[in-house]
């Protein structure tokens, strides 16, 4: 799966940082994947398209939700794939969400809007602007599988490309803020059975290290 590829390409050709990046699948094997790049960045709106009028508001850069249309066969392969990216790309973790599906007897309200904003459906905008750009067709069928069958929604930060370089104590880091690959961690294989959080921790901070030279 071309996950860092995909990210790195957005990147080059946003030149915007990123806040933080969200990929989410259905437990069905060969589905499409929605990788959502998170940006901070904002518009700034006119009145006129001219080089001397003022800025009068400023609006969020939307963010970008793109599908992957990869072939897989097991849910493992999208969190290697994922835990790539993010070692790679200088994140502190990576967590995992498990969710049931929200069509479900008892299921909130909150939980089919989570579902939606997961694969890049937004259903609504914030005063009038746009919340995400979506490149994904095949998303509406996907929220609807995630619906019935559940899904799982990956979240990391990234410190190459991202906003967090100025923060991040993180020994393993080199000076652009990524890591040599391949990932070491291995995937803890998803149950998919209910409401699960999954953390793989990446970082180690600066100031934990020991003294070797006592």
């Amino acid at each position: 799966m071309q996950l860092l590829e995909r990210i790195e390409d957005q990147i080059a050709a946003t030149d915007l940082p990123l806040v933080g990046i969200t990929v989410a699948a259905v437990p069905c094997p060969d589905t499409p994947v929605i990788l959502t790049l998170h940006w901070h960045g904002f518009i700034n709106e006119k009145l006129t398209e001219v080089e001397q009028a003022g800025t009068v508001s400023y609006t969020p850069v939307p963010s970008s939700a793109l599908q992957l249309n990869d072939r897989w066969k097991e849910l493992v392969a999208v969190d290697r794939a994922t835990m790539e990216a993010a070692w790679e790309l200088g994140a502190w973790d990576v967590s995992r969400a498990e969710r049931p599906g929200c069509m479900r007897r008892g299921a909130s309200s909150t939980e089919a809007i989570e579902c939606l904003q997961a694969f890049g459906t937004f259903p609504f905008g914030i005063n009038g602007n746009q919340m995400v750009v979506s490149d994904a067709p095949d998303a509406g069928e996907l929220v609807q599988l995630a619906a019935n069958r559940g899904y799982l929604m990956w979240l990391f930060r990234p410190v190459s490309g991202g906003i967090w370089a100025d923060y991040a104590d993180d020994a393993t880091l080199t000076a652009k803020g990524r890591r040599p690959p391949p990932c070491p961690h291995r995937p803890i294989p998803p149950q998919c059975d209910g409401n699960r959080r999954t953390v793989y921790r990446f970082g180690v901070v600066v100031s934990r290290q020991p003294d070797l030279s006592a």
